[in-house]
């Protein structure tokens, strides 16, 4: 039986968006944020020059036909839906990486914001930059779990009829995914290992799910994901705070 509260999930991304606004947060808001923007412009821009000469090469190869040379908008209206779905979850992960040493101190504040409690963590520049290793080591963890069970749903998904359900599937996933991305933070501040974590968050995974469904929609929408990581930093650790983070060991 399932366990948690999916609409009191849905609520933590909305506090986080009202965290972020802390004088305290700011500064390790705006950080990632302005390294996030570079990031999402210069990914966007090699990805339109990549396409718009594999656009190029492909009209090369039809007939000299004015109706067929026109077909380019049609190419870039379906660029514009890849870059879409890639941006969405591709974005995320590169901007995780990146950004994952300011996303655990920020993380930290947030959670000495909300409990008044300090963490024990030394919150040094010294001890963040000494901290990128282990902060890409836990990224690469997060990468390793999703790569095999996205690559068995993308199976799943050429079926057909079973792909139909596959598609319910993944939106399940990815909503567990962003759960489990954003709440490792805080759980990383106090040591609790990734597995750790994700027999925790099973044991109240309305809650989890409630709590990933908003990120994972508002991630497929370019610009507002470049602030909706920031702002499911400071959820996830609401999250943490008033879930179950105080029961895991």
């Amino acid at each position: 039986m399932l366990k948690g509260n999916f609409f009191r999930g849905l609520g933590y991304l909305g506090e986080g968006f009202q965290l972020i606004r802390q004088p305290g947060l700011r500064l390790f808001v705006i950080i990632p944020l302005v390294i996030n923007v570079f990031l999402f412009v210069a990914l966007f821009y090699f990805m339109a020059l990549g396409f718009d000469a594999l656009i190029a090469m492909v009209m090369a190869w039809l007939p000299d036909w004015n109706w067929l040379q026109a077909l380019d908008w049609l190419f870039w209206i379906l660029y514009g839906a890849v870059i879409l779905l890639m941006l969405a979850y591709g974005f995320v992960i590169v901007a995780n990486l990146i950004g994952s040493p300011f996303y655990g101190y920020l993380a930290e504040l947030t959670e000495k914001h909300l409990t008044g409690q300090e963490i024990s963590t030394d919150d040094s520049w010294a001890a963040i930059i000494k901290d990128i290793p282990r902060a890409l080591w836990r990224e690469l963890q997060k990468i390793g779990y999703y790569l095999p069970r996205a690559l068995v749903l993308f199976v799943i998904g050429l079926v057909p009829v079973v792909n139909l359900v596959a598609a319910l599937l993944w939106f399940l996933f990815n909503c567990w995914m962003m759960a489990l991305q954003y709440v490792d933070y805080p759980a990383d501040n106090h040591r609790v290992s990734f597995p750790a974590l994700r027999q925790t968050l099973a044991e109240t995974r309305l809650s989890a799910l409630g709590f990933g469904l908003p990120v994972a929609l508002l991630a497929m929408v370019p610009v507002v994901n470049l602030v909706v990581v920031p702002a499911a930093v400071c959820g996830a650790s609401a999250y943490w705070v008033r879930e179950n983070g105080s029961t895991i060991r």
